[in-house]
């Protein structure tokens, strides 16, 4: 009987997110007023028949909360010291996220250009032009198993050197780029390659020095990414006018090099785990993936963010065709990122109200709803920019929040390995903007109609599976998940 009182206070301890209290609540709480009826039945000394009944009820309790406790995530050392050096790693990571998701943000800036100026004659070169930014996802995305291995094996400054020296080298090589396949090879796979080994550690590291305040401070590392979209766009057109994309590029590098030497400085692990000389299988666990709620999350996520770098990549174009400047062309990608920013921030500071599955849910019905009832209509610079405002207000909140949504559903212990599968699957949402070219090629339909619709959609259906995972976990609509 102690055994199972000891379990009931476990798990009372043990929730969702460490402290706030599920579904689970009421099954424990049964369990409680079961086992402490039974202890009285004991304590009576009643016949032996109802000593026999009080010994299975009790058994058949403490397997109810056994299988209660499965179901959660292991008890580990969540609690961060919320602050203190902890805003220097967030500074750290914030510089990695200008460097990694700014510079992609901005690609439809570029890739703008070179449909224009150097590529004119290719029919097809907007859609070649756009499996540079998907290169660079895919890479950033699917190497992050492999950089956790290799975190694993030889410690994390030496991979975030790694992928300092790879982020620079690819940039000032693409500057020499005369054809679209050395865009693919340099900005395209080289830098992805780079961005992943600086991106995944950092995100997987932040979490480690807070706790009440985690949904923030990741908040405020997404936002790199919105900062590095408003800032690059202004930095990119001018040197593309006056300089030509050489040095663009170059000078670009030497901004990515001065932003990942400060993450390298800064950026280190709470708990420094020992150096192991373990297989692929022992670093990574995949048995994350058997747990219902996280791949729920990681489906969902999936889906909606097939339409995310559609904006971002087509925007500009959508602009120039309906005969605005380059220069306005890139001043929504500005505010789109800049709002990205303030949204990501938003996000953060939402959820450690409300719930993290909560503002996730907010935030991606917000970006659905821009898509479908303001691009749809948007035809003059004013309704763009509406759109650009609040379709970036709204769609950074899943970078801001799937590192502690995973958390939550994990715990910490498992949390590495579920990071990355998680980025590793974000690799497939990455083909959104090229699916949405090649419908926009095929259907005969008012010029980027097919990109309004699809990034729509792809983000409400992703909203409808977040909210069938929130009443999953509890079916209260107004509790904190």
């Amino acid at each position: 009987m102690a055994y199972v009182e000891e379990n009931l206070v476990k798990n009372q301890a043990t929730s969702f997110n460490g402290k706030e209290d599920f579904s689970f609540d009421k099954t424990l709480e049964s369990n409680a007023v079961e086992v402490e009826s039974i202890h009285g039945v004991q304590e009576a000394g009643s016949s032996a028949s109802s000593d026999l009944t009080a010994r299975t009820a009790g058994t058949l309790a403490e397997k109810d909360v056994e299988k209660a406790s499965a179901q959660l995530p292991p008890v580990v050392d969540e609690e961060g010291p919320d602050g203190g050096y902890g805003w220097l790693v967030v500074l750290g990571a914030f510089a990695v996220q200008i460097t990694s998701f700014g510079v992609v943000s901005s690609w439809g800036v570029m890739q703008d250009y070179f449909h224009q100026h150097m590529f004119a004659d290719n029919p097809k070169a907007l859609v070649d032009l756009s499996f540079v930014g998907t290169l660079a996802l895919v890479f950033i995305n699917g190497s992050s198993p492999i950089v956790q291995y290799f975190v694993a094996r030889f410690g994390l400054r030496p991979v975030m050197i790694v992928g300092t020296l790879f982020i620079t080298i690819a940039l000032e090589m693409a500057g020499f780029a005369s054809q679209i396949w050395h865009l693919y090879l340099t900005q395209g796979i080289l830098f992805g390659v780079g961005a992943s080994c600086m991106y995944g550690t950092v995100m997987a590291v932040t979490p480690q020095w807070f706790t009440k305040n985690r949904g923030v401070a990741l908040g405020i590392v997404a936002g790199g990414s919105g900062i590095g979209g408003l800032v690059v766009p202004f930095i990119v057109t001018p040197l593309n006018r006056n300089l030509g994309p050489g040095w663009t590029y170059r000078i670009l590098g030497f901004i990515c090099l001065f932003c990942d030497i400060i993450a390298c400085i800064f950026v280190k692990e709470r708990i420094v785990r020992k150096k192991e000389k373990k297989s692929f299988s022992q670093i990574i666990d995949f048995s994350v993936l058997k747990n219902v709620n996280f791949l729920i999350f990681s489906v969902a996520s999936d889906i909606g963010l097939f339409g995310y770098f559609v904006p971002f990549f087509f925007l500009p174009a959508d602009a120039t065709y309906l005969g605005l400047s380059d220069s306005q062309g890139s001043s929504l990608i500005a505010v789109c990122s800049a709002m990205n920013f303030l949204g990501r921030l938003a996000a953060g500071a939402f959820a450690d109200r409300a719930g993290r599955i909560n503002s996730n849910i907010t935030f991606t019905l917000l970006t659905a709803i821009s898509c479908l009832l303001i691009w749809t209509f948007a035809f003059d610079y004013g309704s763009l920019m509406g759109f650009a405002a609040v379709f970036g207000f709204g769609c950074g909140s899943y970078f801001a929040l799937m590192s502690p949504i995973a958390a939550s559903l994990l715990g910490m212990e498992r949390f590495p390995s579920g990071l990355s599968l998680l980025l590793f699957l974000n690799m497939i949402p990455v083909f959104g903007s090229n699916i949405a070219s090649a419908i926009e090629t095929g259907v005969s339909s008012a010029p980027f109609f097919s990109y309004k619709m699809f990034a729509g959609v792809a983000w409400l259906i992703g909203a409808l599976l977040l909210i069938f995972l929130k009443f999953k976990i509890n079916r209260n609509p107004f509790v904190k998940i």
